[in-house]
């Protein structure tokens, strides 16, 4: 035992350490029960168990090993720093716990890890039980594999990552143990719920009959998504809604979760490992595949053909092994190794993704041209390697090429390549295959549908069918215009047939009879890939990305198919139908030779033509009869004018077709240039472009005009031409058929003409920008200068919205502003495709390619120079260049930087030379260039800079953002390279309506670069976050940050929400279509981008913080390793010298100026290391956390350094105090707090010179509005005193006092208070008169806070020094005096209440409340759940050992703090009026009551302990509000069960109150009695709301009850309370709660509870007598209900009680007593246990140590003993009572009349005395009388009335009076409370009036009983001889029958 006592008094944490497991069993426990006590989850105590939490679970002793695991899991789950253990924990949980063989142990062990997720330590798990794996235990293998499945199913696979698990499943499945191979199984069953078929390639090849077992387990499966159940911390939000969904039902409300399940499938290719192939290729692989021998050749291929068939590879340079198969495919003369080499290119394609999308543009052209080979074996290989290689690529890159086969002469070829369009076509969406990519294809299709050979022909239908099915017939139709209905008829066949791949990853391809098996696997594993292919195109740029659902306008047919074919009429038919509309006599005229005549003739037609309807109109008809001769030879001016109006009045109301049309242009044209008419042929050929396009009208007007050699004609043409283009828009024009027409015009000989052109070339240039002038720059340099300045007039200026030509196109077409919108940003690219291009790739010779590779960097200079020079002579290149990409490429990396730039500018030349082709360079060629970027050297970075944006204007920003190579530059660790993409993508992304998915690849890398350790690279990305967020959106970016480390991703979400705020939208259609053409306009869209970008780095600077890079270089490292603090002797003294001599600057500022900083940082580098030095000057707050941090680890260690730099690191922490940013500051006075401690424990004190530099910039802050802040100044302020005389400090505090700002002044006077309270008047500086006189100023001061402060420090000065300090505050005005005396006055009623309290030192209890100096640390401490720290402070805190304290808390600083509601958020407040009326219980679906208690409803446990701890309250009205709202609870029937767990909480709150109102609030006389009435009310009314509910007064424990009647009884003896008016109502319902309070809680806690109370009233001297009385009155009453509750009490417990009752008060001190009452209750007690129980009584005294020397136990024995002779007896009056009955019923109607008349007298008012005398003469005359069907029908109280007033009159006889308490307690029973007292509880007024006036009359008669039958003292001894004791059985036997 001597050693168990040893380590009992050890600290816990020791304990848990210790060499005995008993002593660590005992620590585990202890630190269990620590571990759920403490609240605060940052609490430090969690610190001391950082290091041990891996020792609890990895125990040697079994037994201590379990309640270790339930000790650690309770850290886990409480600790905030808990996240630091999860390695060392979990690898303990793995090698020590899962190997035992009891089950808790592993339960326990699960749990933990569960845990450990569940804080968002997954990774770090899920390692551990991965390397558990590998055990050579079986027991732990099997254990490790359960818990990933458990994890799995609770969390799910978005947080448990599945790669590495399906990686280990195959291995585990080979284990030789059957318990490994099962749990396996079972985890791959888990692993397909998540995954499904994705997990069927991994385990491909496991046993085949273990596949077949999972097969059949899988089907087994339901097919609905699973769901997570479980939880992260930070995902509390999803946790709600999955509890919502639980709550009403489950599945209705998991729609959105279903969609997002299906929205991102898992791609079984993620789960592979990549494989790296390149190194494992034979070594002679690019010789032998060079060698003649076929069998050689064959050899390397089939060991590449093997190495492909990996389904997944690693990234790498694949394009030489491309380049040799490709060799093989088109050159090699064995089809068989043709056919290997299209394999193994497939395969490349198919392991490779999209990183072979770099090869396709230079495999293709050779595999379609290979198609010519007939063998099927062959064709079906360069099948599935182009099906491959196209699914690494998108249709645009390819296309080209495609198109080049397509005229080829072998039908074997362009049959394939139809085919593999139509193949490639299914893949696609009408988004995925714009009309800009469709029409080239289309027009290639039509002439093959009519080739001779009918397998092209097929092919041709089956790609047109499917592009039919994809886009739309409406899509189509405008290519196929000429083709007939046959052949339509057969398209549409096809179409029909065609079934599309799925758009849901997972769902195969159904492509039989077109590809092979091979192809369909390969679409299988790619499943995921088609679906981004599909997303990224359908979110690319708009250039190319929109529906073409509305036909061509370029085509040259009409876009209306009805109005194309019309045929032409004969004049015969045309004369028959214009009869039928013109009137005779207009037909007659018509040719007349009188021109007026045919006036008249051409007025009446008008006429006809107005009053015409549209669907009669037959216009062919009426303008052939218009060019009837004399037609539009017409000589009279005025009938030719009407001729034009009416063209074009036809055109605008009738059908005008082309065909009619054709009939009036040629006539039109020859009039446009006439002076009287031109104008209506202008109006006439406007009228005929709106009806049938003006891209078709201006075509045919154009070429008429110049056949015609009419100069004036052609100008005229050409004006018209320019304006119709601004009024009709430039959609559809055919630039090709203008551009040779006006380079006629321009060079005309009539300058008309001439400038015609120029004037139309203007207009042009609005539309189509810059490539214009590409087409006329061999012009004269004269004309070109001419054109040139027309062009410069359009710079800047944007085109008109068109106002014509949109009315007719939107009646018949959706979406023609698509359509519209398309074209003009398709412009640009159009021209590119109109000019001129030369095929280059035969220049680019072998030589060329070779010396741009050559070792001497000259001969590469000269071979960038050829390059060069070529493609300067071509000007507009084809997008074949051969070779010279790779070559290129090689050239970007080169060593001389002179190579490096040329190299750019032929790219640059490229981009502008290639135009929009350049797109399917951009992986192989343009991704270099973004890896140039990150050149050391700033011109090269800006060379490639410009290439970059060369590029991206010809190819848009799509194919950039595409696949995962620019994710893969941003992850490189350069900085150069991080901000010039980040800087780069910051300007472009604002401009982009949609990007590609993967996009989102480069956020991890961007928020690596937010904390980037360069400042540039941070600035970029803080830039560029706001332009992420508006594509990718906040949701997914907050979503990504879940990856980062908790103090990363702390910072990144607060960037996010700063990104948020300056997000900028989306441009909008019409803005980004101008902002795309010509570059003039794309130059100002660039400024609004880079003013966004300044404005987002201005909104973020400051508050956006970096981390130092997470891989520091070794040099770091070993510079941070070494102190900190550098000492320099005599440093300090030198910096004292040289400010005295004012060789440097005084530290004096209002604000620190930068030559303050600058000084402090040189004298600083003399005492810190650099490294520290750059992060405490740092300009990003984060770092300063940091290096304070890093301060506070060496603080103690370096102790003597600190000193010796103390002045500097004081003032650096000045200058952090003019900082905005809460978290430093916060940082910082951590720092100072520790930093006085140290200096406090050295005996260091303070000089002047470090004083002075830092207190007054201190006080500065003690007045921030931030409370955290002020405490955390106060409690410096505090420790400063121990370190610089008080009374220098004072100085300081004085000069505060001055600030404007009322808090500071507030603060500062209340530090003076306590330094003269603590100090003496002494301290006040520089006299005790002058600083006073200064304080007493505050006390008229505006603010009341000031005021306050100003006279309590006054008060301190009274206190100190006596009526003296009158003289020392001068003269104050009559009210500042009235305000003192009065407030000196009342401080003077405080003290003797403070004097009865048990004395404390001097330094602990000040009596300014408010103040701080050296205040207990328990007020610094409140927290907001202060009924719960009380509850636990009231066991955690010691008293007194030998006065045993009815609360173990000291409550008194809480109960003198009147201010204390001021720190206490005001309780939401309730409109309470309609309780009283008729409560309405409302439907669910309703809102309740209180909105507030809604939450509480939903357990939201915080707000209820947040309002019990109100109810506490120093403040009166904070106290009634949080009651209110509990009542409101404890009302409604569904809400009470809220308050559940929450019992003794709110007792304790209740009875805080309640100590609160006795001591504090009745003895303070400005309260108005009237508010102290009203919160005995509403505590009352709760009261007797919680205990009429018998399961929750069940829950209260017996501690608190205990407490809990000490106050109520207080209450009822508190003589104050009667003096406020209707204080005996306050008595009386008091009193009824007591009765409700015995009743209702559970009997052994209440019993147990007023023994104990009885014990402590006994031993206290100091109490009133009456108390005890009156707990034995409780005891009795209890005694009396002893039949009906015995079977729900612990009578062992009671029994313990009692003997300990006894063991305080043996027999012999019991009898010593005054009064003998004790002694008989406890008898009583006793006696009335033992008649219920008999002999089994002594059973129950188990819980009795020592029991035979127990006193209790003989007394029980000799009671039991007493009983057994009594019962003989009991039974002869049995028999007695059995020989009476028969009398009994002769006198029953005798008995009945007497007692009838008896209770009429006790209840009238008059005779209730003599009613209650006659029924006791009774009673005695009639011993056995049954009063039971008299009291049956009366009330409770009526009952207990009656035997209150038998048994005083039985005492009034025998002379043995009780004791009545003065107040006249009445124990009456249940009843609903008084309105007056609880306003809260809904009841009937009436009836609470009727209960009064019952209640009040009772009271009264039993006053009137008191005042005859009070005996104040009892003199008579108990009664002991037996007869005695059997009449008082009797007796009461008697009454309770």
């Amino acid at each position: 035992m001597g050693d168990d006592s040893e380590w009992m008094k050890l600290p816990i944490d020791q304990k848990c350490e210790h060499k005995i497991w008993k002593a660590r069993l005992n620590g585990y426990e202890e630190a269990l029960k620590l571990f759920q006590k403490i609240e605060d989850e940052k609490s430090p105590e969690w610190g001391k168990y950082l290091g041990l939490i891996k020792k609890f679970v990895t125990d040697s002793n079994a037994v201590a090993q379990l309640k270790g695991l339930e000790a650690a899991l309770a850290f886990i789950e409480n600790a905030h720093v808990a996240g630091k253990t999860t390695g060392e924990v979990v690898s303990g949980v793995v090698s020590k716990v899962f190997n035992q063989p009891k089950a808790r142990a592993k339960e326990l062990g699960t749990d933990i890890c569960l845990t450990y997720i569940e804080i968002e330590k997954a990774e770090i798990v899920q390692d551990e039980l991965i390397k558990g794996l590998d055990n050579k235990n079986p027991k732990i293998v099997v254990a490790c594999v359960e818990t990933l499945r458990k994890a799995l199913c609770e969390f799910g696979s978005k947080i448990i990552t599945l790669k590495p698990v399906v990686k280990v499943l195959p291995k585990l499945f080979e284990s030789r143990e059957k318990a490994v191979r099962d749990e396996a199984k079972l985890l791959a069953v888990e692993i397909y719920r998540w995954i499904r078929d994705a997990l069927r390639t991994p385990l491909q090849n496991i046993n085949s009959v273990q596949l077949k077992e999972l097969e059949e387990e899988w089907v087994k499966l339901p097919p609905a998504a699973p769901k997570q159940t479980r939880f992260l911390r930070s995902q509390q939000d999803l946790k709600a809604k999955f509890e919502q969904q639980q709550a009403a039902g489950g599945d209705e409300a998991d729609g959105d979760d279903d969609d997002e399940v299906e929205a991102a499938p898992v791609d079984p290719y993620e789960l592979l490992e990549a494989v790296e192939i390149l190194s494992k290729l034979p070594k002679d692989f690019y010789e032998k595949i060079e060698a003649k021998k076929w069998q050689e050749r064959k050899e390397v291929l089939e060991a590449v053909e093997a190495l492909t068939k990996n389904p997944k590879l690693e990234s790498g340079d694949y394009g030489d092994l491309a380049r040799a198969l490709k060799k093989v495919i088109g050159k090699d003369a064995n089809v068989m190794l043709v056919a290997m080499a299209a394999k193994c290119l497939a395969g490349l394609a198919t392991g490779l993704r999209k990183k072979f999308g770099t090869y396709a543009g230079h495999v293709v052209p050779t595999i379609l041209e290979k198609f010519k080979e007939k063998k099927p074996q062959v064709v079906q290989a360069l099948q599935e390697a182009i099906d491959a290689v196209f699914l690494t690529t998108t249709l645009q890159n390819i296309s080209e090429d495609v198109l080049a086969v397509m005229d080829n002469k072998n039908p074997s070829i362009k049959q394939q390549a139809s085919l593999f369009l139509a193949r490639s076509f299914r893949h696609c969406t009408p988004s995925t295959l714009p009309k800009s990519v469709l029409k080239p294809f289309c027009a290639a299709f039509l002439k093959q549908v009519n080739d001779s050979a009918p397998e092209v022909r097929d092919a041709a239908f089956e790609a047109l069918g499917t592009a039919m099915k994809v886009v739309g017939e409406k899509a189509v139709n405008p290519f196929l215009a000429d083709v007939d209905k046959l052949k339509l008829d057969k398209i549409k066949e096809c179409a029909d047939k065609v079934e599309l791949v799925g758009k849901k990853g997972g769902e195969s391809c159904s492509c039989k009879g077109i590809i092979g098996s091979f192809v369909k696997s390969v679409i299988f594993r790619q499943s995921k890939l088609i679906c981004s292919i599909l997303y990224e195109q359908a979110a690319g740029p708009p250039k190319k990305g929109k529906p073409a659902s509305a036909p061509s306008a370029k085509s040259k047919k009409a876009s209306d198919t009805k109005e194309t074919v019309e045929t032409e009429l004969s004049p015969e038919v045309c004369e028959e139908k214009a009869a039928a509309v013109l009137p005779a006599s207009c037909m007659q005229l018509l040719d007349s030779g009188n021109w007026k005549e045919r006036l008249a003739s051409m007025e009446e037609f008008q006429r006809a033509v107005e009053q015409m309807d549209k669907s009669e109109m037959p216009c062919q008809a009426l303008v052939k009869m218009l060019a009837k001769k004399p037609g539009w030879k017409e000589t009279n001016f005025q009938v030719m004018q009407m001729k034009l109006h009416i063209v074009g009045l036809i055109a605008q109301k009738g059908s005008f077709s082309k065909t009619s049309a054709l009939v009036v242009l040629d006539g039109l044209v020859d009039k446009i240039g006439d002076v009287k008419c031109g104008s209506n042929a202008k109006e006439a050929l406007t009228a005929i472009g709106e009806a049938c396009s003006l891209p078709w009208t201006a075509e045919q007007v154009v070429s008429m005009a110049f056949t015609q050699k009419n100069p004036k004609n052609q100008a005229e043409t050409l004006n018209w031409l320019a304006n119709a283009m601004k009024e009709f828009g430039f959609a559809g024009i055919n630039v090709k058929a203008f551009i040779n027409n006006v380079k006629t015009a321009l060079g005309a000989t009539n300058p008309a003409v001439r400038t015609s052109a120029i004037t139309l070339l203007g207009v042009m240039y609005l539309y189509m920008g810059a490539p214009l002038r590409m087409f006329f720059e061999d012009e004269k340099p004269a004309l070109l200068s001419q054109i040139d300045a027309e062009f410069e007039k359009m710079q800047g200026q944007s085109p008109p919205a068109p106002i014509r030509g949109t009315k007719k196109a939107g009646a018949e077409e959706e979406g023609d502003a698509a359509a519209e919108e398309e074209e003009v940003d398709g412009g640009a690219g159009d021209i590119m495709d109109l000019l001129p291009r030369t095929d280059i790739s035969d220049k680019i010779t072998s030589d060329m390619v070779s010396k741009i590779s050559d070792k001497n960097w000259k001969i590469r200079k000269e071979g960038l120079d050829e390059v060069a020079a070529v493609i300067s002579e071509a000007k507009f290149i084809q997008a074949n260049i051969g070779e010279l990409p790779m070559a290129l490429k090689g050239r970007l990396n080169d060593s001389n930087k002179l190579l490096v730039q040329q190299a750019l500018n032929i790219l640059q030349q490229i981009a502008t030379a290639m135009g929009p082709s350049l797109k399917q360079h951009v992986k192989n060629l343009g991704i270099p260039v973004i890896t140039v970027l990150g050149d050391s050297k700033s011109n090269v970075r800006a060379a490639a800079l410009s290439t970059l944006n060369a590029w991206v204007e010809q190819t848009g920003m799509k194919e950039w953002l595409e696949g995962e190579d620019l994710s893969e530059e941003l992850k490189k660790e350069n900085p150069f390279l991080r901000q010039e993409i980040l800087g780069w993508l910051a300007e472009k992304l604002p401009t982009l309506r949609t990007v590609p998915a993967d996009l989102m690849l480069c956020v991890p890398h961007l928020y690596a670069c937010l904390e980037d350790r360069s400042g540039d690279v941070r600035k970029k990305a803080q830039d560029a976050l706001p332009t992420f967020m508006m594509h990718l959106g906040y949701e997914k970016m907050s979503k990504a940050t879940s990856k980062l480390k908790p103090a990363s991703k702390d910072q990144v979400v607060g960037m996010l929400e700063k990104a948020r705020a300056v997000m900028p939208a989306k441009p909008e259609a019409p803005a980004k279509a101008a902002a795309s053409k010509p570059p003039a306009s794309s130059t100002p869209a660039a400024k609004p981008a880079s003013g966004f970008v300044k404005t987002v780095f201005l909104t973020l600077k400051g508050v956006v913080g970096k981390k130092p890079p997470v891989k520091a270089g070794a040099k770091d490292e070993e510079d941070k390793s070494g102190p900190i603090f550098i000492l320099v002797p005599n440093g300090k003294e030198q910096r004292i010298k040289e400010e005295k001599a004012l060789k440097i600057l005084k530290w004096n500022f209002i604000t620190p100026r930068d030559e303050y900083v600058e000084q402090l940082k040189t004298q600083m580098s003399t005492c810190l290391p650099k490294w520290l030095q750059d992060e405490l000057f740092h300009f990003d707050f984060q770092r300063h956390v940091k290096a304070i941090g890093a301060m506070i680890e060496h603080m103690e260690a370096e102790c003597e350094a600190v000193i010796g730099c103390l002045d500097l690191i004081l003032k650096w922490f000045t200058l952090r105090f003019f900082d905005t940013n809460t978290s430093v500051l916060m940082k910082a006075l951590e720092f100072l707090k520790l930093l006085f401690t140290m200096l406090s424990r050295k005996n260091y004190q303070l000089n002047d010179y470090e004083a002075s530099s830092f207190i007054p910039y201190l006080i500065l802050k003690v007045g921030e509005s931030k409370d955290v802040v002020r405490k955390d100044v106060r409690a410096i302020l505090t420790m400063l005193c121990k370190v610089y005389a008080a009374s220098k400090v004072f100085p300081f505090l004085m000069e505060g006092t001055k600030s404007k700002n009322s808090k500071q002044r507030c603060e500062c006077l209340e530090e003076l208070g306590c330094l003269i309270e603590n100090f003496g008047m002494n301290v006040c500086q520089p006299t005790p008169a002058k600083a006073l006189k200064e304080i007493a100023v505050h006390i008229g001061d505006r603010d009341t806070t000031v005021r306050n402060a100003a006279l309590n420090t006054v008060v301190a000065a009274y206190n100190a020094c006596g009526d003296q300090v009158f003289k020392l505050i001068g003269n104050l005005s009559e009210k500042e005096m009235s305000m003192l005396e009065e407030r000196i006055k009342r401080s003077a009623k405080k003290t003797p209440a403070a004097s009865a309290k048990p004395e404390r030192p001097q330094r602990e209890q000040p009596t300014n409340p408010n103040s701080t100096f050296l205040r207990k640390p328990a007020q610094e401490e409140v927290p907001n759940k202060l009924s719960q720290a009380r509850a636990q402070n009231a066991h955690l805190e010691q008293s007194a050992p030998s006065i045993p304290k009815e609360f173990q808390l000291d409550l008194e600083v809480f109960e003198n703090n009147h201010t204390c509601a001021s720190d206490i958020p005001d309780l939401v407040q309730h409109k309470l009026d309609e309780v009283l009326e008729p409560v309405m219980i409302p439907e669910r679906k309703m809102r309740s009551v209180s909105p507030h208690f809604d939450d509480i409803h939903n357990s939201s446990a915080s707000t209820i302990n947040f309002v019990i701890s109100q109810v506490a309250s120093g403040d009166i009205n904070t106290s009634i509000q949080a009651l209110a709202q509990i009542d409101e609870v404890l009302r409604q029937a569904d809400k009470a069960e809220a308050m559940s767990g929450h019992i003794d909480q709110f007792l304790i709150a209740t009875f805080m109150q309640l100590r609160l109102i006795y001591n504090t609030h009745m003895a303070d006389d400005r309260l108005d009695k009237k508010d102290i009435f009203k919160l005995y009310s509403c505590i009352i009314g709760n009261m007797l709301s919680l205990f009429s509910m018998e399961s929750l007064a069940r829950e209260a424990s017996m501690g608190v009850l205990k407490d809990l009647m000490h106050g109520l009884i207080t209450l009822m003896l508190d003589t104050r309370v009667e003096d406020i008016e209707d204080g005996q109502q306050l008595i009386r319902s008091v009193n009824l709660l007591v009765v409700r309070v015995l009743e209702k809680s559970d009997q052994t806690n209440i019993l147990s509870a007023l023994l104990v109370l009885l014990q402590d009233s006994l031993i206290s001297t100091a109490g009133s007598p009456m108390f005890s009385e009156l707990v034995m009155k409780c005891l009795w009453r209890m005694i009396r209900f002893l039949p009906q509750t015995i079977n729900s009490i612990n009578l062992d417990r009671i029994l313990l009680d009692v003997h300990n009752f006894m063991k305080v008060f043996p027999k012999e001190k019991l009898k010593q007593l005054k009064s003998d009452v004790p002694h008989r209750t406890l008898k009583t007690l006793l006696h009335t246990l033992c008649r219920l129980t008999g002999a089994k009584i002594l059973d129950h005294m188990s819980m009795i140590e020592n029991r035979n020397e127990s006193e209790l136990e003989a007394h029980l024995r000799r009671v039991v003993k007493h009983s057994a002779n009594l019962s003989g007896l009991k039974s002869d009056k049995s028999t007695e009572k059995g020989a009476l009955r028969s009398d009994d019923k002769v006198i029953k109607a005798k008995v009945s009349d007497i007692l009838s008349e008896i209770f009429k007298k006790i209840g009238s008012k008059e005779n209730t005395k003599e009613g209650l005398t006659e029924l006791y003469e009774y009673k005695q005359k009639y011993s056995d009388a049954d009063l039971e069907p008299f009291l049956r029908n009366t009330s409770q109280f009526f009952q207990s009335y009656v035997e209150r007033g038998l048994r005083m009159i039985e005492s009034e006889r025998e002379g043995k009076g009780r004791i009545q308490t003065s107040t006249g307690i009445l124990f009456t029973e249940d009843r609903p409370p008084l309105s007056s007292l609880r306003p809260s509880v809904a009841s009937s007024t009436d009836m609470l009036h009727s209960k009064l006036s019952q209640l009040k009359e009772s009271r009264e008669h039993f006053q009137q009983e008191q005042s005859h039958t009070h005996s104040p003292t009892r003199s008579s001894s108990p009664a002991s001889n037996l007869d005695d004791l059997k009449k008082r059985l009797e007796r009461i036997k008697s009454n309770r029958q």
